[in-house]
């Protein structure tokens, strides 16, 4: 632990959340931050998820942290989820769904302590994996920069600790732990292939093969450091007004390549709509559109509704100022949200969507607004409810257009989506209310993008 830079470690009086499994290497961490946060007058919490997908097994380990944590005096936070059924219900694999249901259970638990950051055992080991996972499925530049050693509050002292040091040290002190029998199946998960299959392979062409990785990815976030620093210089004297940033054209095009995508990333950061989903092939979309031999305006539409223009020398990209908030629908009377055009109706007429008159046994107001993808619908007939998300997916619908569909809510609850479907609890029997639903038409005759 005394490798990891200072800053990474508990401060006076600090609290802290410990992420423990019951594994060697959360128990190790555990043991280590009890100690030294007694020593700072710190304060320790551990947090136990049981993601319930090895049945008595996963009970076990939850019991036996319960067990040491009292032993050891240390109050403990736990937390499960069926992550199997998660994964399925968001088009998930299983390990990323146990990843986010986990880190967003860490969170919650650090809040609710009163915890500033919240620390995780992954050793150099994991941080090599991680590398080397990237580097077979495809990264840039920054998939290659590994684990850091504080990033979003998640702090990892153990980076440059190697397996064996903490199989030592728990020799050493006594520390109990759990063995997860799926962690010596290669065919569990692609890091165990990697870790029993690869690595071994790896350490006899070079034993310190974990090692020179963790240092090559260290030399490389410095790289991927200071590009990110030459976008931000390149991108600050930007145009930014609400709704619209827009940059000379010529800046980017005479920025050094390995900038330029980055430069368009800083955009979207200075656009407010940030950088989540949006992929090299919209990046790439971007700088052909720009780089085109072509006088004539032009235009694309990317994601969260986002788009950009070419207009005279500069790049414009503007977020849809409508369809941000949610309005209200009176009967009979039209209004215009984003690309649409929305009347409250009590019979059908024309397309749009249908809805049970009366919810409860009382008119509930109606509104129509965005749809955070997180949303779930539950479509007559299906099983059960889905993620807005895994349904555009499923219907082929992008994200810029998931971003425009205009959403139904009936007193505050997501009743319908249009293109999606209606809630079953909001499906029509008998009377209904019908919205009636128009995409405008531009003078040229196309619909609006």
């Amino acid at each position: 632990m005394a490798r990891a830079p200072r800053a990474v470690l508990p401060g006076e009086g600090e609290r802290v959340l410990c992420a423990v499994s019951g594994g060697l290497d959360s128990m190790c961490l555990l043991h280590m931050l009890d100690a030294w946060c007694r020593e700072k007058g710190g304060r320790l919490t551990a947090a136990h998820f049981n993601h319930r997908l090895r049945g008595a097994a996963a009970d076990r380990d939850e019991a036996f942290v319960r067990e040491t944590c009292q032993a050891w005096d240390i109050p403990l936070a736990a937390g499960r989820e069926d992550v199997q059924t998660h994964a399925k219900q968001e088009g998930l694999s299983v390990e990323e769904a146990a990843r986010n249901l986990r880190y967003d259970f860490l969170r919650r638990a650090a809040e609710e302590a009163g915890c500033e950051r919240i620390y995780t055992a992954h050793h150099a080991g994991d941080n090599a994996e991680t590398v080397l996972l990237n580097l077979v499925r495809g990264t840039g530049l920054t998939g290659l920069t590994g684990m850091d050693w504080e990033q979003a509050g998640i702090c990892r002292p153990l980076l440059d600790v190697a397996r064996e040091e903490l199989e030592n040290y728990a020799a050493r002190w006594g520390v109990p732990h759990v063995e997860d029998a799926t962690n010596e199946d290669p065919g569990a998960a692609a890091r165990n292939f990697l870790r029993l299959r690869v690595m071994p392979l790896l350490k006899e062409l070079n034993p310190r093969a974990e090692e020179h990785i963790g240092q090559t990815a260290r030399h490389l976030r410095e790289a991927d450091r200071f590009l990110e620093a030459d976008a931000a210089a390149r991108t600050a004297h930007a145009e930014v007004r609400e709704g619209r940033v827009t940059l000379s054209i010529d800046a980017l095009l005479g920025a050094p390549e390995a900038v330029r995508p980055r430069m368009l990333l800083r955009l979207f950061d200075l656009l407010g709509v940030g950088r989540k989903d949006v992929g090299a092939v919209h990046l790439e979309a971007v700088m052909k559109m720009l780089s085109a031999e072509q006088s004539r305006e032009s235009r694309l539409s990317l994601p969260h509704g986002v788009a950009a223009w070419r207009r005279r020398g500069r790049l414009l990209l503007e977020s849809r100022p409508q369809g941000l908030t949610e309005i209200r629908l009176l009967p009979d009377r039209p209004v215009q949200w984003g690309d649409y055009t929305l009347t409250l109706l009590s019979r059908r007429e024309g397309e749009g969507v249908a809805l049970r008159d009366r919810t409860a046994g009382e008119s509930r107001a109606v509104g129509a607004g965005p749809c955070p993808p997180g949303e779930r619908l539950t479509l007559p007939g299906s099983r059960g409810s889905r993620s807005v998300k895994r349904l555009c997916l499923d219907r082929g619908i992008s994200l810029a257009e998931r971003d425009r569909l205009p959403a139904i809510y009936v007193g505050g609850r997501l009743a319908a989506v249009w293109r999606l479907g209606v809630d079953a609890a909001f499906a029509p029997e008998g009377a209904c209310r019908f919205i009636k639903i128009e995409k405008h038409i531009k003078e040229d005759g196309h619909d609006a993008q």
